[in-house]
C-alpha cells in the first residue's frame, strides 16, 4: 500500500518549521506531563487503537550500514529497491535530502502506521461478524520524533514551494494543523504534538484520529495486552518493530482478496488481539523476537505446555530440515478448529480425515492421534551416496512421536500392516537394524524401490521413514546428533527454554540438492543469501505465545558489494 501511494512527507513537512517553532516552548514545559511509556516503540501513544499495522524503523545510520553487510549482491539490490531507500521515497519528492535536512533533528526511530478510517473514501463491503461492522478503508500516518526542535526549526523554516495548490491552516482540539489544498491531487496534513512528534498523514480524518488517541488516552499503547506483551520482546536498540492487529488485518485481507476467508474462520480470528515483533541485527544475521496474544475476554485460551526439545537429540547430524512440537494431538485439535472449511489452509482437516479413512479404513483422530500426545518431529534426512550406484531417492521423510499409550499404538500399527499388505499390496517384511526390530513396507510399484520403515525407539517413541534408506542413521541413536552440530546451535534460538516446538532448515544444503516450493516472490534470491534458519516457540501463558527466529546470513565482501561511503555527519 505504501509503495503504491507515494507519500512525499516533506511536501507537508515544508510547513513544519512554523509548527516546530511554536512548539519549542510546549516541548520544554509539557515533556514531563505526557511522557511516552517506557520501552515502547515511538509513537504508540499517538497511533489509534484501530491501527491495522505499525512499523517502526531505526534512523541510526550504523544499523543501516550493518544491514548492508548481509546477503548477496542480488539481495542487497532488492533491499535497495524495496526497503533501504524508504527514506528517499518519503522525502525526495519535495526536494529534501534525508541526511542533510532530516537527520540533524529526527529521533531514534520513525513509525509508519496504517489506520482504519471512516468516511475517508467509499468503504469496502463490510464483513459480517459478531462485532459491529467497521469501514475497511485505511489511511497512512507517519510519526517523526523531534529530538532537536531548535535544529528542526532552523532547517524547515523556509519550506520548498508547492508545485500547485496552496497551504491552509486549521485547529483541532487546540492543535494547529497545516494542510495542502490541491484539487485532483493527493493532499497531506501535518501537526506537531507538544513539540515532541511531527505527525503527517494522507488525510485529515487520520490525523484527527491520531490527535484523539493522544489527547483522550485511546492510543495503541492502551490496547488490551499491548504494553505487557511488547515488553516481552523489548530490546535495547532494535532495527525495526512491527505490530499487526490480527482480526482487523484478516478482515481487510479477505475483503481485498479473490479468495475470501469463511465467516467461521474470521470468527476464530476475532479471539486474537495482536502480533508483534522486534527485529535486531547481530554479527551473524538477523534475529526476530515475536509475541502473539489473545483478547482478554476471549473464551479461547492456550494450554500451557512446553514439552519439546528432545527430538533433535534423536536425529542425525546431516538432517536438512526438522519441525518439532510438544503435543501432536493438541496441535492437531487446535489446527482443526481454526482451519476447518478454510480454503486457504495448506492442509484441510476434513479432507485429510476423509483420505485416511478411505485409504486405510482407520479413523485419524481415534485410531492414531489419541495415543500421540507427546513430542513429535518431522525431518528430512539425506541418504549416504553409494559409489557407482544411482540413487532413486536422495532423502527420506522421517516422522517420530513420543506416545502416551504404546499398547494402543502397537494395535493401530498392526492394523496398518494388514492394510498395507492386503489392500495396498505392499510387501510387509519384519527385520532388524542394529538389534532393533523394524517393519518394512515395500511398494509393488517402482520395482520395489519405494520403501517405508517403521519401528520403536527407547520403548515409547514410534517412527516411520519414507523414501531413501536412512533408518540406520536413527536406529540405534546416532553418534553425532543434530543437536550437537554447531550449525544447529548457532541457528536455533535457545533462550525460550522450555519450549513448545522448534524448526531448523539447513538452507545451504537444501538449496543445493533439492527443489524447494515457491512460497513468496524472489524466494531464490533470499534463500541464496542464507546459511540456515531456526525458530523456537513457547507458550508464555494462557493468553500469549512467544516466538524467536534467527536468520543465519551470508556476508558480502568489500569486493562484492562495497557499502556506501560514510558521510561526515555519520562519523560519530
Amino acid at each position: 500500500m505504501i509503495k503504491k501511494r507515494k507519500f512525499p512527507l516533506l511536501l507537508t513537512l515544508g510547513t513544519a518549521g512554523g509548527l516546530i517553532s511554536s512548539g519549542v516552548a510546549a516541548y520544554l514545559v509539557l515533556l514531563l506531563q505526557n511522557p511516552l511509556p517506557r520501552n515502547l516503540p515511538t509513537g504508540v501513544n499517538i497511533i489509534p487503537q484501530d491501527a491495522v499495522f505499525a512499523l517502526s524503523l531505526s534512523t541510526n545510520t550504523g544499523q543501516w550500514r550493518k544491514l548492508r553487510e548481509f546477503g548477496t549482491p542480488q539481495l542487497q539490490a532488492e533491499l535497495e529497491k524495496n526497503l533501504a531507500d524508504w527514506r528517499d521515497r518519503l522525502f525526495a519528492d519535495s526536494g529534501y535530502n534525508y541526511q542533510r535536512d532530516i537527520q540533524p533533528w529526527v529521533g531514534e526511530e520513525i513509525t509508519i502506521a496504517i489506520v482504519s478510517t471512516q468516511n475517508q473514501k467509499p468503504p469496502l463491503k463490510p464483513i459480517a461478524s459478531d462485532e459491529q461492522d467497521i469501514t475497511l478503508a485505511q489511511g497512512i500516518m507517519v510519526v517523526i520524533p523531534v529530538a532537536n526542535p531548535v535544529k528542526a526549526q532552523q532547517i524547515l523554516a523556509n519550506p520548498t514551494n508547492l508545485k500547485a495548490g496552496k497551504w491552509v491552516q486549521r485547529t483541532y482540539k487546540g492543535i494547529t494543523i497545516k494542510e495542502t489544498q490541491n484539487p485532483g491531487e493527493q493532499n497531506y496534513s501535518a501537526a506537531l504534538l507538544n513539540g515532541q512528534f511531527l505527525v503527517v498523514s494522507d488525510h485529515p480524518t487520520t490525523l484527527d484520529k491520531a490527535i484523539n488517541a493522544y489527547k483522550d488516552g485511546t492510543s495503541l499503547a492502551k490496547t488490551p495486552g499491548y504494553t505487557d506483551n511488547i515488553r516481552k520482546i523489548t530490546t535495547t536498540q532494535p532495527f525495526a518493530e512491527v505490530y499487526v492487529n490480527v482480526p482487523l488485518a484478516a478482515k481487510i485481507a479477505t475483503a481485498t482478496s479473490n479468495r475470501q476467508l469463511p465467516a467461521q474462520v474470521l470468527a476464530q480470528l476475532q479471539h486474537n488481539q495482536g502480533l508483534a515483533a522486534s527485529i535486531n541485527l547481530e554479527t551473524q544475521g538477523v534475529r526476530l523476537q515475536g509475541v502473539s496474544w489473545l483478547k482478554p475476554n476471549s473464551n479461547r485460551t492456550h494450554r500451557v505446555q512446553n514439552n519439546a526439545g528432545k527430538m533433535q537429540n534423536r536425529l542425525d547430524s546431516e538432517t536438512l530440515m526438522m519441525l518439532s512440537g510438544g503435543n501432536l494431538e493438541q496441535l492437531w485439535q487446535d489446527y482443526a478448529i481454526t482451519s476447518q472449511n478454510n480454503p486457504l489452509a495448506p492442509l484441510q482437516p476434513e479432507k485429510l480425515r476423509a483420505g485416511v479413512k478411505s485409504l486405510t479404513n482407520l479413523d485419524l483422530d481415534r485410531d492414531f492421534l489419541r495415543w500421540m500426545r507427546g513430542e513429535f518431529s518431522v525431518a528430512v534426512i539425506p541418504a549416504t551416496p553409494t559409489p557407482g550406484q544411482a540413487q532413486d531417492f536422495r532423502a527420506a521423510l522421517v516422522f517420530m512421536v513420543q506416545v502416551s499409550d504404546r499398547q494402543r499404538g502397537e494395535q493401530t500399527l498392526e492394523k496398518l500392516d494388514l492394510v498395507m499388505k492386503n489392500q495396498l499390496q505392499f510387501q510387509v517384511q519384519e527385520t532388524s537394524i542394529g538389534g532393533n526390530p523394524v517393519v518394512n513396507w515395500i511398494s509393488p510399484l517402482a520395482g520395489g524401490k519405494l520403501t517405508a520403515t517403521r519401528g520403536w525407539l527407547d520403548n515409547n517413541v514410534a517412527f516411520i521413514s519414507l523414501g531413501a534408506s536412512v533408518t540406520d542413521k536413527i536406529v540405534p541413536k546416532p553418534q553425532i546428533t543434530l543437536a550437537s552440530t554447531s550449525k544447529f546451535q548457532q541457528t536455533v534460538p535457545s533462550e525460550l527454554n522450555p519450549n513448545n516446538g522448534q524448526f531448523f532448515l539447513d538452507v545451504d544444503s537444501a538449496v543445493k540438492n533439492f527443489p524447494l516450493p515457491t512460497m513468496f516472490p524472489n524466494q531464490q534470491i533470499f534463500l541464496e543469501s542464507m546459511h540456515s534458519l531456526g525458530i523456537t516457540a513457547a507458550v508464555s501463558d494462557r493468553h500469549s505465545t512467544r516466538y524467536d527466529m534467527f536468520f543465519h546470513l551470508k556476508k558480502i565482501s568489500q569486493t562484492q558489494f562495497p557499502p556506501p561511503p560514510i558521510r561526515k555527519q555519520d562519523r560519530k
